[in-house]
């Protein structure tokens, strides 16, 4: 999975310690907040990335509204589809995301989800990869109603999923 696919990504100078920085452009407009660097060695490669203004905003009107912010979530383990597994399946193309597993008691699994699915779609819109897919379920509200086309055996399904949100990890002392 890219995970860059969200951010921008720029040449501006972000040193260790910058991060949360504003990134404008060249109108004193606020384009992203900064927050990564390409940084091996502990310097800055001139190589940074950037939470895009858009997503920063809906963080933000989230934490106004409620305090809090809340993703939604499907339960599943997903993988993207190589050219090789592509064949293998007997897709047109790469891409798309496959099931690999599904969390028992998870809104996938009481979506009727299963690992060897093929998703193609979430809400009419295709899904290009694992990103893309991630990004558009953390976009629902949990409790929101989701519509996933998905490929089962050849044929073609779809189902209402309702978002969930992520079970709080348990650390263990």
């Amino acid at each position: 999975m890219d995970g860059t696919k969200n951010f921008i990504q720029t040449d501006a100078a972000i040193n260790p310690g910058n991060s949360g920085g504003a990134l404008v452009d060249t109108s004193g407009n606020l384009v992203g907040i900064n927050s990564a660097i390409v940084s091996p060695s502990g310097g800055s490669l001139r190589i940074g990335f950037a939470i895009p203004v858009s997503m920063a905003r809906q963080v933000m009107d989230q934490i106004i509204k409620t305090g809090h912010v809340a993703r939604g979530w499907l339960g599943v383990e997903i993988q993207d589809i190589t050219p090789e597994f592509a064949v293998y399946l007997k897709l047109k193309r790469p891409g798309d995301a496959v099931v690999t597993s599904v969390v028992r008691g998870s809104p996938a699994d009481n979506g009727g989800l299963q690992p060897g699915d093929v998703v193609l779609g979430l809400g009419g819109n295709p899904v290009d990869d694992t990103a893309t897919l991630i990004s558009e379920t953390a976009k629902l509200s949990p409790g929101q109603r989701m519509e996933l086309e998905v490929l089962r055996k050849g044929k073609a399904l779809r189902l209402s999923v309702i978002a969930g949100t992520r079970p709080a990890s348990s650390v263990r002392k």
